[in-house]
C-alpha cells in the first residue's frame, strides 16, 4: 500500500516495496537544516508512524553531502535581533530539532543513514540515532558548535548514548573533525565504503536482511532495546515476557513457527 506523504520543499520522498527513502535536498547549503526542513522531516516521520507497511527508512543527502547541521545564516539572522520574542523563537527552533531527533530515534521502523561529505552538527545527531549507519570513508564528521560560540544542545545526549561519555567529552569539547574510518572505530557507524556504488550495495544488503525479519517483531524489539536504562530492569523483563507471549500467540509468531517447521520462508520475507 502506498502511504500518503506530506508535500515537501526541502526534502524528497520516494516509497517503494516497504522502504521510504528521504533525501535532504538543499545541496547549495550542504543540506543544512532550516525550520522548514525540520518541520517536513517531523511530518514525514509522523506519517511513517501510522503506516506499518513501511519497514525501513533510508536517509541521505543530495549531491554528495549528508547534512552540515543547522543553517548558520538563518540562525545568525535570528541571533542578531535582540528581544524576548526572538529569544523564544531561538528556543523553539532548537527544541523543535530535539523533538525531531527524538522522533527519528524512536521510529518503529529500521532507520538507515547514508553518510557522505559533511556530517556535522544536527547531521551528526541524525547519524547517532540511526539503527544502521553507512559512511563514506572520506566523510567528515564533527560537532563544530562550540567553535561558533554555541552548545550542541539537542544532540549531545544522543552522542553520549552512541559513543559513551568518555569519547563524547573529547569529541564535543574539542569540536574535532574526523573521517569515516574513525567514525567506524568509535561506533558511530557500522560500515564504511569507498564509493557511492559500494554504499548502495551495502545498503541494499541491509535492506534485504531487514525484510527477512517480521515487521511487528522488529517494532517490539526496537522498543525493548530503547527501553534499556529507562525502565527498571525487572519491569523491563516483565514487559518483554508479555511481549514474547503475545508474539508467539500472534499472527506473525504462528506464521514464523509454521514456516520454520515446514522449511519455507515466512510470508513477510521478501
Amino acid at each position: 500500500m502506498t502511504m500518503k506523504l506530506p508535500n515537501c520543499n526541502t526534502i524528497e520522498l520516494h516509497q517503494d516495496s516497504g522502504v521510504l527513502r528521504i533525501t535532504l535536498n538543499r545541496p547549495d547549503a550542504r543540506n543544512a537544516m532550516t525550520r522548514e526542513m525540520v518541520e517536513e522531516l517531523m511530518a514525514t516521520f509522523a506519517a511513517v508512524a501510522q503506516n506499518p507497511d513501511i519497514r525501513a527508512v533510508v536517509i541521505r543527502g543530495a549531491e554528495g553531502n549528508f547534512c552540515a547541521g543547522g543553517d548558520i545564516k538563518d540562525l545568525s539572522r535570528k541571533g542578531n535581533v535582540a528581544g524576548g520574542s526572538d529569544e523564544d523563537d531561538l528556543y523553539a527552533f532548537n527544541r523543535k530539532f530535539g523533538h525531531l531527533i527524538t522522533l527519528v530515534n524512536s521510529a518503529s521502523q529500521v532507520v538507515i543513514t547514508l553518510l557522505e561529505g559533511a556530517v556535522l552538527g544536527g547531521g551528526f545527531g541524525l547519524a547517532c540515532v540511526s539503527d544502521i549507519a553507512i559512511a563514506d570513508s572520506g566523510a567528515q564528521f564533527g560537532m563544530p558548535e562550540t567553535t561558533l560560540g554555541i552548545p550542541p544542545a539537542q544532540i549531545a545526549p544522543f552522542v553520549v548514548a552512541r559513543v559513551g561519555l568518555t569519547q563524547a567529552r573529547r569529541l564535543i569539547l574539542t569540536a574535532t573533525r574526523f573521517d569515516g574510518g574513525e567514525a567506524l572505530a568509535l561506533g558511530v557507524v557500522h560500515f564504511t565504503t569507498t564509493s557511492s556504488e559500494e554504499m548502495e550495495s551495502v545498503a541494499e544488503h541491509q535492506l534485504q536482511q531487514i525484510m527477512r525479519c517480521a515487521p511487528a517483531a522488529n517494532r517490539v524489539t526496537k522498543d525493548l532495546i530503547l527501553s534499556v536504562g529507562r525502565v527498571e530492569h525487572e519491569q523491563l523483563l516483565d514487559n518483554a515476557a508479555r511481549d514474547f507471549a503475545s508474539a508467539v500467540r500472534g499472527e506473525e509468531g504462528r506464521e514464523g513457527l509454521r514456516a520454520f517447521i515446514e522449511k519455507r520462508p515466512p510470508r513477510w520475507a521478501k
